[in-house]
């Protein structure tokens, strides 16, 4: 077979022509929204209940880590279901009213001092494993965002990089995630003015570090962060 010839591109998908064969093929597909394939693939094995686990949270200072658990009705998918970095403000909150109302969703958190405990990575885990647990069905089949499965978790499952842009389920469960957490913050912010969790949700924006420096430390922030850490190792030299 000879080399491919000049190539045609649309939009994100590009098609490079074999002159010798006259044969197209695919170069460069980028998926940019997701689908139910993998919920469907899971259902023809066998599958009931497929759901799909996404967490929000783990680059913050403060606050708890969240996760989502959502098992999709097949009949009744929202429109819109995308990553939720994806996804403007108002229509997540749309978005999360009509999960809510449609979807088997569970919420759960992994706290501050679990973070500190042991660390964000496992913090996530643990979270999604709770809110895997508290979904009225049993789901039989997790399709969890992320390659790593969480520890102690045995239901069947398959880790889906770039998840919650691949699979339906996955999606509506980073939407969750992100406005339950969005919503905790900006009711922690009204406790504790000045740190701009109301806008950054515990995200290390300058208006956050500058505050941690003026206002310090409150019971809110990850002390195993190295910027809280930092602030807590220098006062306490200073009080020695």
């Amino acid at each position: 077979m000879q080399g491919f010839g000049p190539t045609a591109v649309t939009g994100n998908i590009g098609f490079a022509l074999d002159p010798s064969q006259w044969l197209w093929s695919l170069v460069g597909m980028t998926k940019t929204t997701p689908d139910f394939a993998f919920e469907l693939a899971a259902m023809a094995k066998g599958a009931r209940a497929v759901a799909g686990v996404d967490e929000v949270g783990r680059g913050p200072l403060a606050g708890p880590v969240c996760a989502a658990a959502v098992i999709l009705d097949p009949d009744n998918i929202p429109d819109g279901l995308n990553d939720s970095k994806k996804v403007g403000a108002k229509m997540r909150d749309a978005l999360f009213d009509q999960l809510m109302a449609c979807a088997d969703v569970s919420i759960a958190e992994a706290t501050v001092a679990e973070i500190d405990t042991h660390n964000i990575l496992r913090a996530s885990h643990i979270a999604m494993v709770r809110a895997i647990n508290g979904l009225s069905a049993l789901a039989d089949f997790i399709l969890i965002d992320g390659n790593m499965i969480p520890r102690g978790l045995t239901t069947p499952s398959q880790t889906i990089v770039k998840g919650d842009m691949r699979s339906l389920s996955i999606a509506a469960a980073s939407i969750v995630a992100k406005v339950w957490r969005d919503r905790l913050m900006v009711d922690l912010a009204q406790q504790h003015p000045g740190y701009g969790w109301d806008t950054n949700a515990g995200y290390p924006t300058p208006v956050h570090k500058k505050a941690l420096l003026k206002l310090g430390v409150t019971a809110h922030h990850r002390r195993s962060f190295k910027p809280v850490h930092n602030i807590l190792y220098q006062d306490k030299n200073l009080s020695d």
